[in-house]
């Protein structure tokens, strides 16, 4: 990547032309991109601001849309126009209006990633994954201040006694989390980094998601990094590497039993751990728990061609359906509903197809397609809908399934300069 260029550097002094590569200011807003996913306080959030700079920069500097990627765009559309004719009878809640245009915003932000990778993808998913971690020891870090109520951060930072940080909800915190520390991991599993500086790396953002004490988030990492060490075995090119791989899971366990055994010494954490810990919560119990609430909603959606409107399966049960399955259909409706099904499947087939193919962005295929999956089928459990991460992995991993892989697409570097003069 060449951010500067022409004329020369002395000292750190520039001088003669400047030249701006477009590959450079492209890296720069999505770098931008990842490192303000984290911060969810507040709505409209700054990933969204700046999406929309990086939407513009792209917009000037060169997007190419590929038509392999008509599915992903179709099935999305379809989904969002559930949601509207769904949202149709309820114009006059602004809840409902915000929860349909927060929908269609995430659809555009999964093309955009999807359609990127068709340039330079090595250089942008590294530079993605740079700003994803950064955002992640950013949240990381406002999660242990708020759980430790550090200078009285704790109302601001935790909820209930637990990790919130950049969140307002301590389970959207931890599986936010999940994705860099599997990166950190792949890293030290395929030698590219080693075992220290893998876990200084993901060292604050792993101590974070377990102070979240959600379920949800465990349950995912654990997942997700069984899914990632299989997948980087299975795919390995050496016997060397594959007994690398094992030795250092082996090892890497055997750590973060330890510093779970050291955590657990204290009270405050064992207490809550205990009772996180319990598969069985009050609130999934029961003819109105969770999951009866999901299983007493099939019947009524089943007669209902728009569902119950979006955000109104609360108005029908005690709470949301925490299940992303049955709120596509109480939310957007059956087309939305089964809309969403396809998106489902027709990824799913994407993402078992390039964890296997050979192409110099394999690793990356191999981290996101396992917290992706995982988060799919999570969706059985929690809404997952409207998770920001979420979308960034759906686009990337559709916009990898694209590419030829015997015909590695261009990079930015050919393209022409944006020069200004110092």
């Amino acid at each position: 990547m060449s951010a500067l260029a022409q004329g020369g550097e002395a000292g750190g002094r520039q001088y003669g032309r400047l030249q701006i590569s477009y590959a450079a200011i492209k890296r720069g807003a999505l770098w931008l991109l990842t490192a303000s996913s984290g911060f969810a306080l507040i709505e409209p959030s700054p990933y969204e601001f700046v999406f929309l700079i990086a939407l513009f920069v792209f917009t000037l500097t060169g997007i190419r849309f590929s038509q392999k990627l008509l599915p992903l765009a179709i099935l999305l559309l379809l989904y969002n126009l559930g949601g509207v004719f769904s949202l149709l009878p309820w114009m006059d809640e602004a809840p409902s209006v915000r929860f349909t245009a927060v929908s269609v915003y995430l659809m555009l932000t999964a093309i955009f990633f999807a359609a990127i990778m068709a340039e330079d993808p090595l250089g942008r998913l590294d530079t993605l994954r740079k700003g994803y971690l950064f955002s992640a020891w950013c949240a990381g870090l406002a999660g242990l201040l708020g759980y430790f109520d550090i200078a009285g951060l704790g109302s601001v930072l935790a909820l209930y006694g637990r990790a919130s940080g950049t969140f307002k909800d301590p389970n959207v915190l931890g599986p936010f989390l999940v994705l860099p520390i599997v990166y950190a991991l792949h890293a030290v599993l395929t030698g590219r980094i080693g075992l220290v500086k893998g876990f200084l790396l993901m060292s604050v953002p792993l101590l974070a998601l377990f102070l979240t004490f959600s379920r949800g988030a465990w349950a995912n990492l654990a997942a997700a990094t069984l899914m990632m060490t299989a997948l980087a075995f299975l795919t390995s090119t050496s016997s060397a590497q594959r007994t690398r791989i094992v030795f250092l899971t082996l090892v890497s366990l055997m750590l973060v039993v330890v510093a779970m055994l050291i955590a657990l010494s204290f009270e405050n954490i064992r207490s809550v751990f205990e009772v996180r810990a319990s598969l069985d919560q009050d609130y999934d119990q029961g003819v109105t728990g969770r999951f009866g609430n999901q299983l007493r909603s099939i019947p009524l959606l089943l007669d209902l061609p728009n569902g119950f409107g979006p955000l109104r399966f609360r108005w029908y049960f005690p709470e949301d359906p925490h299940n992303v399955y049955i709120n596509a259909f109480a939310s957007y409706g059956w087309l939305g509903g089964f809309s969403f099904l396809a998106l489902t499947a027709a990824t799913c087939i994407a993402g078992w197809r390039i964890v296997f193919r050979r192409t110099p962005w394999q690793g990356h295929a191999i981290v996101l397609w396992s917290v992706l999956f995982v988060t799919i089928l999570q969706g059985l459990q929690i809404d997952t809908d409207h998770w920001r991460h979420f979308y960034l992995m759906l686009g990337l991993v559709w916009g990898l399934a694209v590419i030829t892989p015997n015909q590695p697409p261009r990079t930015d570097e050919a393209q022409r300069s944006l020069r200004t003069t110092t």
